[in-house]
């Protein structure tokens, strides 16, 4: 009777279940507690936050991978050191990328991110590394490995994963409904969804835009929309001009160029840019070229300086999406009997470059191990030096028996601006902001070593077509810091007017034709900077450099991430996605028709430039890389699909 009244196990059971309940107690109060820290110090110290309307789901969010993760969990303490290190590396990463570029981390942010491994040196390279090191290691170390509930847990995820891949469209869709899309706005994404809600949401959507390559009816539809026809077969050897057949063609891609004379709040002490450069850029009508990025993504103001079409998303193109053989402007000009240099004194397959340069045409790709870096601020190669270096190589072809395309983007400029004992401080200004003064005392020297190099080169090459423009806006501190100061900008996307749009992508941009001098274009997109050239050359060669340029039309547009604008007679028209307003409807069909060629031409089977049969056999140009062997750069292994469709 004691044993059937008093059994012995049920005391012990009734233990377990209460010890259990304790742990996840604590557990789940962890990552409250650790939430409520998080967001008020990143709020505080950085300026980002979730929205007080996304507050609850976000912490419900967190919580929920909270209950995930502990179910693999070793123990309370195991689980608390990798939950805080896993949430603090991916909340510290998106509250900087917000405050530095405007926008948080998505999906291709992680395909991306070897590229930062290559940049940095130092405590960043080694602060980078343990951000990713650490989670990895972190939650190695607190799985229970010989636990059938933390494999079950597991298996959970990785089924819901692989449910979301086979079936993104209709998740895509349901989170769009639940938890809203402003197409235009990242930031205002993040706001309303919470970190973990918007990376699940964007990589749902990512997923989905994956389609098919295009088909060859919609590749006609989308050539008669934009007025094109399709351009000679693929590679088709154009037949020149009787003896040299060209003039020279220089491309200069100057990293963070901009004028920071415009920002008034900041108390500059003298006028940054030389004046020599002023009067050039004067005689050129002050025109801006317009880019696709800010403050970052150099490779995508690269790809439409060579490649003629527009980018529009928050993504490297080079990383991935181009994956064919394409008649960019170094092939092109290549037909026609060019020699193509790239010069770029970073690390050679930084932004996939080795093989972006290779696919696009050109012959030769210059990179840091051939150069002497004899002149480093920090560690980017100072102008002066890389200007030299280049006309040393590139000096004794300017009148050889081949014309030259001759391409150099610079490194010295970026983020933060060091300069070198040889470039002392001489601008001083009164704002708070030490990235300004640091940014303008940059420019300075900037300008003046690019001044004295085109002097050079116009004197050795005084027929040459030379284009040069600022690859993108300079970060000037969190939410837009030196901008904000000045009322350029707003702080927030959300909050921009019309004209901080254009201020958002807008750098000096100076083309010279030879002893013309200076031309007068006005603003123009970057992408249609390749058919200007062609105008130049009086190349009437069929090219699908032209397709998406409209340099010759009243109307220009500028496609962004979720928003794009015009500019016609008339001023300036901002369509914000998923906000139609009249007047958009055109530029929004001009750029779906241009976003789909762009998929068929780089990365699907290329209908638009004809002969299909023929481009299967085609045998791929070898592209010279100085002391880097190419082959030990893998490139992506995405589909065939570009993202924006």
């Amino acid at each position: 009777m004691d044993l059937l009244t008093n059994p012995p196990a049920a005391p012990a059971l009734t233990g377990s279940r209460r010890s259990g309940a304790v742990e996840w107690a604590w557990a789940l109060g962890l990552v409250v507690a650790w939430y409520v820290l998080a967001q008020s110090a990143i709020a505080h110290f950085i300026g980002v936050a979730p929205g007080r309307e996304a507050w609850v789901r976000d912490l419900l969010s967190h919580v929920l991978i909270g209950v995930v993760l502990f179910a693999m969990a070793r123990s309370v303490v195991r689980f608390a050191v990798a939950v805080g290190v896993l949430f603090s590396a991916f909340t510290l990463a998106n509250a900087l990328k917000l405050a530095i570029l405007g926008g948080p981390v998505m999906p291709d942010d992680f395909v991306a991110a070897r590229n930062l491994f290559l940049l940095l040196e130092g405590w960043q390279l080694w602060g980078s590394v343990a951000m990713l090191a650490l989670p990895l290691g972190a939650l190695a170390w607190m799985f229970a490995w010989r636990s059938p509930r933390a494999w079950a847990a597991l298996a959970v995820v990785v089924l819901a994963v692989a449910t979301l891949a086979q079936r993104p469209e209709p998740a895509s869709r349901w989170l769009d409904a639940r938890f809203g899309d402003w197409v235009w706005n990242q930031r205002g994404n993040y706001e309303m969804r919470g970190l973990p809600i918007h990376l699940v949401q964007e990589s749902a959507r990512n997923l989905a835009r994956r389609t098919q390559a295009p088909l060859e009816d919609e590749v006609d539809q989308a050539l008669t929309l934009l007025g094109a026809t399709q351009p000679s077969p693929f590679l088709e050897i154009a037949g020149g001009e009787a003896g040299r057949g060209g003039r020279n063609v220089h491309m200069i891609v100057l990293e963070s160029f901009w004028d920071p004379a415009v920002l008034k709040a900041a108390g500059l002490s003298e006028d940054p840019l030389d004046p020599a450069f002023r009067k050039l850029w004067k005689a050129a009508g002050h025109a801006r070229a317009l880019s696709p990025v800010f403050g970052g993504y150099t490779a995508n103001a690269e790809f439409e300086a060579l490649c003629g079409f527009p980018v529009k998303t928050d993504a490297v193109f080079f990383e991935g999406r181009l994956r064919r053989d394409v008649p960019c402007l170094p092939r092109h000009l290549g037909e026609a009997g060019y020699r193509s240099f790239a010069s770029h004194p970073n690390a050679a397959p930084f932004w996939n470059r080795i093989n972006a340069y290779r696919r696009v045409g050109f012959d030769h790709y210059w990179s840091d191990r051939d150069f002497v870096l004899d002149d480093m601020n920090g560690e980017f190669l100072g102008d002066a030096s890389l200007y030299r270096q280049v006309l040393e190589r590139v000096g004794p072809a300017l009148q050889g028996a081949q014309p030259v395309f001759n391409y150099v983007l610079t490194y010295f400029g970026h983020l933060d601006y060091p300069l070198n004992s040889l470039r002392p401080p001489v601008i001083e200004a009164k704002s708070d902001n030490a990235l300004v003064q640091a940014y303008a005392n940059t420019v300075h020297y900037k300008s003046r070593e690019l001044m004295a190099f085109l002097k050079e080169l116009r004197r050795r090459d005084p027929d040459a077509i030379i284009v040069l423009f600022g690859d993108h806006l300079p970060s000037l501190g969190w939410n837009h810091g030196g901008y904000v100061e000045s009322g350029l900008l707003a702080a927030d996307r959300s909050e921009f007017d019309d004209e901080m749009f254009r201020t958002l992508v807008a750098t000096p941009l100076v083309v010279i034709d030879g002893r013309r001098g200076a031309v007068k274009t006005g603003d123009l997109p970057i992408y249609a900077l390749p058919a200007l050239i062609l105008d130049l050359l009086g190349d009437e060669r069929d090219s699908m450099l032209r397709f998406a340029a409209r340099a010759d039309d009243a109307l220009r547009v500028r496609p962004l991430p979720g928003v794009h604008f015009t500019l016609d007679d008339g001023g300036l028209t901002v369509c914000r996605g998923g906000e139609p307003l009249p007047g958009c409807e055109a530029s929004a069909a001009w750029v779906e028709a241009v976003a789909l060629l762009k998929r068929d031409l780089f990365s699907g089977a290329q209908h638009a430039l004809g002969a299909p049969d023929r481009l299967r056999g085609l045998q791929t140009v070898e592209l010279e890389v100085l002391d880097i062997e190419a082959s030990a750069v893998s490139e992506e292994t995405l589909p065939a699909s570009e993202n924006d469709v």
